[in-house]
């Protein structure tokens, strides 16, 4: 029988999807072909996406690769957080027990509310005018 020596899992968030994969390595990350140092230049983000391998404590064991489209910065992160989650539960399925108390396997489901007519956005209305 082959062994895996790939791990997949998907991210959402907002409107953003990643794609991310876990190969045995370095730990080297990779988002859309870029250093993620590079992709991702906030630190506080880059952080953030990084702390399911932290928690877990494979950092440094995989490379991870990443493709990730749609919405900005912080919902490209988010999405790139549940994926290396979802793909770290198929390294291990006892890893759900560190990741789900902390709300790392959770879909954030919030979007943005849409314009409604005769309002200046989803809620603001124009300006009152009495006379």
């Amino acid at each position: 029988m082959a062994q895996i020596t790939q791990f997949y899992g998907t991210g959402r968030r907002k409107t953003s999807t990643a794609r991310v994969y876990l190969r045995p390595g370095t730990g080297k990350v990779v988002a859309n072909g870029r250093p993620l140092e590079v992709y991702m230049p906030r630190e506080i983000l880059r952080m953030d996406l990084l702390r399911p391998l932290d928690i877990c404590e494979v950092a440094g064991q995989f490379d991870v690769i990443v493709n990730v489209k749609g919405g900005g910065m912080t919902g490209q992160a988010g999405a790139i957080r549940l994926g290396i989650s979802r793909a770290l539960l198929e390294v291990n399925p006892d890893f759900r027990a560190r990741l789900k108390p902390l709300g790392f396997l959770t879909r954030d489901s919030r979007m943005v509310e849409r314009k409604k007519y005769g309002k200046a956005g989803a809620r603001r209305s124009f300006q009152f005018s009495k006379r």
